[in-house]
């Protein structure tokens, strides 16, 4: 994503071919494979790795990833509806070569030469994955000032103290970039710097997966006097929240996308039961309480996806987007979690179970309202930026 562009790039005929390319890709290459994948291991690193091949072999490897570093380097409009159809699947953007993005980005635009040619570069082949760390047992994640975890100078750069939990990807990652105090302590509002770290550097030490709602991919680790480089230092000492505030309004909204893409996941698949379902008196279509679920989805998916895309346009043109991110953040989430429970309802038992993929898109959806961020947190940020003094009839940022 290395230009800006008019947000009609993204209804160009190739652009719509595009989408419907890794829509396709993504439906029949990556979903008959999603129990492999949802189970880890080495079957699932394998199963990663062909499906990895085969997106470079399709041309659709890395297509949001700068061009320099192999990717395509689509702008953000453009790259939005294929963000979507990414996201039907949970694994479709590692599959993709787009889940390394918010890494790449920030490792390219702020990390050492070293950490620039070692790390971005592998991690944008898919050679190497990352994780971000933030969030300490015990204390509020939205809270970044009570970080506890330290990091004090030593003669061979840098050697870090502490815990970190509910990390994404951890258990898998060849690196993290991790949150710590390098000056001061909790609640001081300055000292705070972010840190990559090898996951084989002698003291990470994994202590226990954290499943979430019955399913994996969190993870708390510890860091026992960890040892790193001084280029190992991402930005400058104590400005680690300019560059996670960067970081954050992209990243939620790329979650934003892929949720929408896992809604509408669920709503072609209550759709589906609503039409092929059949009763001794017709199809469930004809029962005015599954049409009532079909139009609430409908108009809560609608709904949030031009509130999404609202927000896309503001990042993409590099105007401040809080509102926009809040407001999409909170409307994303909401939507897979009621588009979910709706298709669970209209399939009845069979919703319940591991026939299809609903337990999970609901799951998702669950934790959607919490993850990025509670749904209290951006509707008290959102709310406190439209009640400012002066702000008008319009909230700021418009």
């Amino acid at each position: 994503m290395q230009e800006r562009r008019s947000g009609s790039s993204a209804r160009t005929p190739a652009a719509v071919a595009l989408r419907e390319r890794v829509g396709t890709f993504v439906r029949e290459r990556v979903m008959p494979y999603e129990p492999v994948l949802d189970a880890g291991g080495p079957p699932a690193a394998a199963e990663l790795h062909r499906l990895r091949r085969e997106a470079k072999d399709a041309g659709l490897w890395a297509l949001p990833l700068p061009a320099e570093l192999g990717g395509r380097g689509l702008p953000l409009t453009t790259y939005a509806p294929v963000a979507e159809a990414e996201g039907a699947s949970d694994h479709g953007p590692a599959a993709l070569g787009s889940a390394s993005l918010l890494d790449v980005l920030m490792l390219w635009r702020h990390g050492s030469p070293r950490v620039r040619e070692r790390y971005a570069r592998r991690l944008a082949a898919g050679e190497l994955r990352a994780c971000y760390a933030m969030t300490e047992p015990g204390t509020p994640g939205t809270d970044p000032f009570l970080t506890a975890a330290r990091a004090e100078p030593a003669a061979d750069g840098w050697r870090l103290s502490g815990r970190k939990w509910f990390v994404t990807g951890a258990a898998d990652a060849d690196l993290v970039t991790v949150l710590v105090r390098t000056d001061g302590t909790p609640p001081d509002r300055d000292g705070l710097s972010l840190l990559l770290v090898p996951t084989d550097a002698p003291g990470f030490r994994l202590v226990r997966e954290l499943p979430v709602l019955g399913a994996g991919g969190q993870a708390e680790f510890a860091l026992d006097q960890v040892v790193v480089g001084a280029d190992h230092l991402i930005g400058e000492r104590g400005r680690a929240l300019d560059i996670a505030g960067e970081r954050l309004q992209l990243g939620r909204t790329l979650r934003c996308l892929r949720w929408l893409g896992q809604a509408r996941r669920a709503f072609d698949l209550m759709r589906d039961r609503a039409t092929g379902r059949a009763r001794s008196h017709g199809p469930l279509a004809e029962l005015q309480l599954v049409q009532r679920h079909v139009f609430e989805s409908l108009l809560a998916l609608r709904s949030a996806r031009a509130l999404v895309h609202e927000a896309v346009a503001r990042l993409d043109a590099g105007l401040d987007a809080h509102v926009e991110v809040g407001l999409a953040k909170v409307a994303a989430a909401r939507t897979l979690q009621q588009v979910a429970d709706a298709a669970i309802q209209v399939h009845g038992a069979a919703g319940l179970g591991p026939d299809t993929p609903l337990p999970a898109l609901f799951r998702t959806g669950r934790m959607a309202r919490i993850l990025d961020g509670p749904d209290e947190l951006h509707i008290t940020s959102v709310a406190r930026r439209v009640l400012r003094p002066g702000a008008g009839a319009d909230p700021p940022g418009r």
